[in-house]
């Protein structure tokens, strides 16, 4: 009996082995429980059963809900004992977890905590994303061999976006692998990431070498991270996100200095993509960083996750490939008619929202409306 897909709910009963109170020897039991019963996502929430989301539906894997004691165990298991002073200090936590189940096998999970009110008084919530062991490849996600072959330049810039939940860390994990397993290595690649959501430890080639750091565990930021990783004669950086003008900048000068760089950014379209990126500087000096990442940049992908008619979701994308002909035609025009240009150039350099949702919709992949919400989305 299936779930999302069927429309027909599945009949779990709660965690049989759940005892009077949570101790920490506990909680990796209840995570596992549901685990095997192929929960994606696990939200333990303070005065609520533990929920696993099977097949797009929740369901309660606990008989009782979890007690502000409970939680408070989870919360040291999980992130250790100043978890509920950082909550409380309104802040909230993204880490990675991991499970070792023997010594050749572990369970990883992205894990976000945040602080919340329940029944008049503080509390918290904890979401956990099972994560796959392996990244998957580029054939597995369906990627656009244009994508494919213009993904691995010499040195220069490509930036992955879209909104929270889109797929940007997959799509680029399974590119990661791409270059770890292709003829010769990668060479040595670093990548800074919050939290770590995919390992290479099962990717293997003698010509590959790859460092994986936590931020902010290991490092404060992102833009220390490429400061980094110029000491360390790296081949790939990959930087988790570029949200402001210090990681930015880094990443274009890595970019500049004979890398190739990798990185993500919260928004949607390849025109706004580089707008947003082009704005993150002061006006004084706009123009200046610009012409910057105008020489570095390679590609652009913007990707979103669209409800599948069958169940589950498919992803739509955007791209554009920026090659010498297109750099120095906008080299050659004021910043500010980038944005235009590029959106006129899309469709010869690259592929439009618009086609990509129509592809999956004449191809019976989504539903009408979510084909015309992305189309109305790329003409805007």
């Amino acid at each position: 009996m299936s779930g999302g897909g069927s429309g027909k709910l599945l009949k779990i009963e709660p965690w049989p082995a759940e005892p009077p109170r949570l101790l920490e020897e506990h909680v990796d039991q209840l995570i596992m429980y549901c685990v095997q019963h192929q929960a994606s996502d696990i939200t333990l929430q303070t005065d609520r059963p533990a929920y696993g989301e099977i097949h797009g539906y929740l369901y309660p894997l606990t008989a009782k809900p979890l007690d502000p004691a409970d939680m408070n165990t989870i919360l040291t298991r999980l992130y250790g004992v100043d978890a509920v002073a950082k909550l409380a200090a309104s802040k909230d936590l993204d880490l990675s977890y991991e499970i070792r189940l023997d010594r050749f096998s572990k369970v990883r999970f992205r894990v976000n905590m945040t602080a919340i009110q329940t029944k008049g008084r503080d509390g918290a919530q904890v979401t956990m994303r099972v994560m796959p062991s392996v990244p998957p490849t580029m054939k597995d996600l369906g990627i656009e061999q244009e994508i494919i072959d213009n993904f691995s330049p010499r040195q220069g810039l490509i930036c992955v976006t879209g909104p929270t939940g889109s797929g940007k860390s997959t799509l680029l994990a399974a590119g990661m692998r791409m270059l770890i397993e292709r003829d010769g290595g990668c060479g040595k690649m670093l990548t800074y990431e919050a939290p770590i959501e995919y390992t290479y430890d099962a990717i293997t080639n003698p010509q590959s070498l790859v460092s994986q750091t936590e931020i902010p565990r290991h490092l404060p930021n992102f833009a220390a991270g490429v400061r980094n990783a110029l000491r360390r004669k790296p081949a790939i950086i990959l930087v988790g996100e570029s949200r402001d003008r210090e990681t930015v900048a880094a990443s274009i000068e890595a970019g500049q200095t004979g890398h190739a760089v990798y990185t993500t950014a919260h928004t949607m379209g390849v025109a706004s993509t580089l707008r947003r990126m082009v704005s993150v500087f002061e006006p004084g000096e706009r123009n200046e960083r610009a012409g910057a990442l105008m020489e570095t940049l390679r590609m652009i992908i913007t990707q979103a996750l669209v409800p599948r008619v069958t169940g589950g979701r498919v992803a739509v994308r955007e791209f554009m490939v920026f090659d010498d002909v297109v750099r120095e035609e906008l080299l050659d025009m004021p910043q500010e008619r980038w944005s235009n240009r590029v959106q006129q150039m899309l469709p010869d350099r690259g592929q439009t929202m618009q086609k990509a949702a129509k592809i999956a919709y004449e191809s019976g992949q989504i539903d009408r409306r979510h084909y015309l919400i992305l189309a109305r989305g790329s003409a805007d």
